[in-house]
């Protein structure tokens, strides 16, 4: 660190938080990155985060935000699964860190979601989040029984009934509802998976690409093929030429802004810098958990709330390279035209034994596939405005980001056009 401090390196602060209410979970999916992959922390942490764990974490919080003034901070509950937790303790977290936030930092605006499985969603515990403004979001395999066959609970049951009457009763609340993630299946159909999902009107789709690096590759990973590129531009080609805007997808809309010049809103591409903190239930502070599909205490810092501030973890060698952008990337992603954009992927996928997290992202050709496709049809929109060409939901999305881009970055469009080149010297595939 010290080296990178003399280069010029200036620490960014922490703007998300995900507290880990709970270690535990009533499913047992068969590939969840926290019970079946590398790292098995999990058994050694208690099964809950107390109250007098969580007021630790709130006065840390309070102290960050105020000495970086910042003007929002994010709270994730999450687990394990947080709703194992009695509706009337389930917004405790979130009241503590809003009322040392308060007291710390009271310019700074405290946002919260939880991430569910849906199962144990009900009128008692929807209405005690939605009272302390906590939105809810679900993770689900497809809008179909089919799709989830994989999230059972620990005798084997299916996991999808109880689920889907989460899910309807959520959409019953749109103000409490954040949205659904769904992982890449490629033994699905894409535009069924999608247009299933679409059954329980979600805001937002997240459409997650597996957890899965070089010593561990992804199913259906071959050199040569991009059987995720095809998948997702299945789903691209249905959401962009939409005649309604039916829900958002993040992937796609990210893309979008950062072929426009705009910063990433998400780690999973892009070269903003990392500011996720991970809080476990017995208060020691690790990095994003999806590292844990890496290897064994891959996210583990030795910190913890009792004896470390979250400026000591900006420090930490593991974080301060997933700040540094460009200068961590491997020297072919470093060059490439689309760094940008695709920021050499989400970092978990760089990871080869031996060899650690400066590798090009295990789906490096799929995430070239998918950028360049949707740089040209960005490129074909924005090239026939008029009625030659119907104006989709997702080409609203489009002028709504490019307006954006234009209020806040005044390289936006030449960015876009830079992006435009790009697709038309390498023309993408067809989705299959």
């Amino acid at each position: 660190m010290a080296a990178a401090r003399a280069a010029g390196h200036r620490p960014h602060p922490i703007r998300q938080f995900v507290l880990k209410t709970r270690s535990r979970c009533n499913l047992a999916c068969t590939y969840c990155y926290v019970y079946e992959m590398a790292d098995q922390g999990w058994r050694g942490q208690p099964p809950a985060m107390t109250a007098a764990t969580a007021a630790r974490a709130a006065g840390r919080i309070a102290e960050h935000a105020a000495a970086h003034a910042l003007p929002r901070v994010d709270l994730v509950l999450h687990g394990g699964e947080p709703l194992l937790t009695a509706p009337a303790a389930l917004a405790g977290p979130v009241e503590a860190v809003r009322a040392a936030v308060a007291r710390a930092a009271p310019r700074t605006r405290v946002t919260a979601t939880v991430q569910t499985n849906g199962t144990l969603l009900t009128r008692g515990r929807l209405a005690a989040l939605a009272a302390a403004g906590i939105r809810v979001g679900v993770s689900l395999d497809g809008g179909l029984p089919a799709h989830n066959t994989r999230r059972v609970d620990h005798a084997g049951r299916p996991g999808f009934g109880a689920a889907a009457r989460g899910l309807r009763l959520l959409a019953r609340h749109p103000d409490s509802y954040a949205g659904v993630l769904c992982v890449v299946d490629l033994g699905q159909d894409p535009v069924e998976t999608y247009e299933s999902l679409l059954a329980f009107d979600p805001p937002g789709i997240g459409l997650l690409l597996p957890l899965a690096n070089w010593s561990n590759p992804p199913p259906g990973h071959h050199p040569g093929l991009t059987p995720y590129a095809d998948w997702l531009l299945a789903v691209f080609e249905r959401w962009w030429h939409d005649g309604v805007r039916r829900t958002r997808i993040r992937l796609f809309e990210e893309i979008i802004a950062l072929l426009l010049g705009l910063p990433a809103a998400t780690e999973t591409l892009g070269l903003a810098p990392a500011a996720t903190a991970v809080i476990e239930t017995d208060g020691s502070i690790e990095q994003a958990d999806s590292l844990k599909s890496a290897y064994e205490g891959a996210a583990a810092t030795g910190m913890s709330l009792d004896t470390h501030s979250f400026d000591e973890l900006l420090d930490h060698p593991g974080l301060a390279a997933r700040q540094l952008g460009r200068d961590a990337l491997a020297a072919g992603c470093r060059a490439c035209e689309l760094v940008e954009v695709c920021g050499g992927g989400h970092y978990p996928h760089r990871y080869r034994a031996g060899e650690g997290f400066r590798q090009p992202s295990v789906y490096c050709a799929d995430l070239q596939v998918l950028i360049r496709h949707i740089a040209a049809a960005v490129h074909r929109a924005a090239q026939a405005p008029g009625a030659a060409v119907p104006v989709t939901a997702a080409r609203r999305t489009a002028q709504t980001v490019t307006e954006r881009a234009a209020q806040s970055a005044p390289s936006a469009q030449a960015a876009a056009r830079r992006a435009a080149r790009t697709a038309a010297a390498h023309p993408p595939a067809v989705a299959s």
